[in-house]
């Protein structure tokens, strides 16, 4: 069964297996002792730490090992804001950070700082000037991940770190997703990562902090990892992490080159397989491994369970799936189509055969999808008498707003307005998505009795 999801967890690489099980039996004492037990631990985990450090590129003395990629993010967060309180408690985050980094951004604001977040272009890239422009004299910290969890673009890390170190901003970089191929370009201060995105274990975070940036751990004082980090160390475990990062780093030109040209078949043919697609993200500076688009008129939980009868492990970040009823974050920041949206992340060894498999079997699959939610083939083009419609999609979940918005749009005179009334919230980025993928006007959002009514002028 094809695992396409490995932007949430990478299969374990072997080099990890290998090194997990010898870390076992050789790495199970304190590496605080100073008995011979205890010293090959502290050999083991100093070694380990070296080899992190190398994949990040920094010291192995600025290097911490944590629980998790998200214990990481938010270790760093809250220790570098407490270490420059003098300076102020604004901080800066764009509107595409992942959601550890928004939900300490929360928890900063709750504790009566500020958070400013900056936008992001259609492509989900943030502009470096813009994020220049935020960094006011009371930024305390400034946050921006390497490249987006959910559709891949690379963002402009050297552009806005120059600026940052201009504006004596520090810069947290969550490089989780971008380790796997390399180092991030030079100039952020703090930088986080997650070892079971690149085929470690899971349970195994880093976070690196640069000498001279200022940082005072949060929580109660411990010894360990230099009180970043409190508790036992899991020493097979990083030993697992470190050695897979080394692997994997090496294999990186040569597998990223080929999972590159597997994304690009995946890009070009499913536009032209199934209608009414929409692939995001930038169609050059992104990740090798990872491609998400999403498809008009569907039903993302829907389309997933049928992906996954047909043999194919993906994710999502539709906002008609079980898990929420809000669109993904950074698809509304990026303004796009989030219904029916599909995000497929190659691992490593990914065969050929498997993605032209997904490519065979997917247009059927959405065009049954569709066929099930009643969705239009194509729009009734005789005008009715009336100048105007209103349709009542109050109460029903994307993609249904969109579908009967679609249904009746042929139904109106050139000029004429359809008002979709939906208290679903995929429905205010949805809407005006259609209609650019229509070439239709989006009017604007009025306020309604219940939900909000959104205005739709047909131009053709």
């Amino acid at each position: 069964m094809p695992y396409f999801d490995a932007a949430s967890a990478a299969p374990l690489h072997p080099v990890a297996r290998q090194a997990l099980l010898a870390a076992l039996d050789e790495g199970w004492a304190d590496p605080a002792r100073l008995y011979r037990e205890g010293r090959r631990a502290r050999l083991l985990l100093d070694a380990a730490r070296e080899a992190a450090a190398e994949g990040v590129g920094c010291r192995p003395d600025e290097l911490t090992f944590t629980s998790s990629g998200t214990r990481a993010v938010h270790s760093g967060i809250s220790g570098a804001l407490a270490g420059r309180r003098r300076v102020g408690r604004r901080l800066v985050v764009s509107a595409v950070e992942h959601s550890s980094v928004l939900h300490a951004a929360a928890d900063h604001e709750d504790r009566g700082g500020t958070v400013h977040q900056v936008p992001v272009e259609r492509t989900g890239a943030a502009d470096a000037e813009t994020f220049g422009r935020a960094l006011t004299e009371d930024t305390a910290l400034a946050c921006l991940q390497s490249a987006s969890h959910e559709v891949g673009t690379e963002q402009p890390v050297a552009e806005v770190a120059g600026l940052c170190r201009a504006a004596g901003v520090p810069l947290l970089v969550d490089a989780a997703q971008s380790l796997v191929w390399g180092p991030v370009p030079e100039g952020w201060s703090l930088l986080t990562g997650s070892a079971h995105k690149w085929g470690g274990p899971a349970g195994v975070g880093l976070l690196a902090v640069r000498k001279g940036v200022r940082f005072a751990p949060q929580g109660p004082a411990d010894e360990r990892e230099s009180g970043r980090a409190p508790g036992f160390e899991n020493l097979p475990a990083i030993v697992a992490a470190a050695a897979s990062l080394r692997a994997v780093r090496a294999e990186a030109d040569a597998e990223g080159a080929r999972l590159r040209a597997l994304v690009d078949r995946i890009r070009a043919r499913v536009p032209a397989l199934v209608p009414d697609v929409e692939v995001v993200g930038d169609p050059v500076r992104r990740l090798p491994h990872l491609v998400t688009f999403s498809c008009l008129y569907v039903d993302g939980e829907t389309l997933l369970g049928e992906l996954d009868r047909a043999g194919f492990s993906v994710s999502s970040g539709s906002s008609c799936t079980s898990s929420t009823l809000t669109p993904s974050h950074v698809l509304k920041a990026m303004g796009v189509l989030s219904e029916g949206n599909v995000r497929v992340s190659l691992p490593r060894g990914t065969a050929e055969e498997d993605v032209d498999r997904f490519l065979e079997v997917l247009p059927g699959l959405v065009a049954g999808v569709r066929e099930k939610l009643g969705a239009p083939v194509a729009a009734a083009s005789s005008p009715a008498p009336d100048a105007s419609l209103v349709v009542d999609a109050l109460g029903k979940r994307c993609p249904i707003p969109v579908i009967e918005l679609a249904k009746v749009i042929g139904g109106v005179p050139v000029g004429a307005t359809v008002t979709v009334l939906s208290d679903d919230e995929a429905a205010r980025l949805d809407i005006p998505a259609w209609c650019a993928m229509r070439e239709q006007e989006y009017v604007g959002e009025e306020p309604a009795d219940r939900g909000a009514a959104y205005v739709v002028r047909r131009l053709s």
